[in-house]
């Protein structure tokens, strides 16, 4: 996972108060995300490549799909900015 870089998402209001993956029940304002195969619970660094914006989430659930290598929660894709295109690049980083 060191530098993996791709398109990042996010998801939230339809979704939130349900189970995620690791059994926890979703919350669309914690700093959370889903991603395709690293172990719940870890912890990677979210930054956008356009704006340098950055910030820590957990891992939380799983993504279905490989087309994005992050779901983030709505919470996390706001503060890094991506709510209004609904997507960015971003890179991955092990904290």
């Amino acid at each position: 996972m060191n530098g993996q870089t791709g398109v990042a998402s996010y998801y939230g209001p339809g979704l939130h108060g349900r189970r995620t993956a690791n059994g926890e029940r979703f919350d669309m304002y914690a700093m959370t995300a889903a991603h395709p195969c690293l172990p719940m619970g870890t912890k990677i660094r979210v930054t956008v490549l356009e704006t340098g914006r950055s910030l820590i989430v957990t891992v939380n659930d799983r993504l279905p799909s490989r087309r994005r290598v992050l779901d983030l929660s709505m919470g996390a894709a706001h503060l890094l900015g991506i709510i209004p295109a609904g997507k960015a690049t971003v890179q991955l980083s092990p904290v």
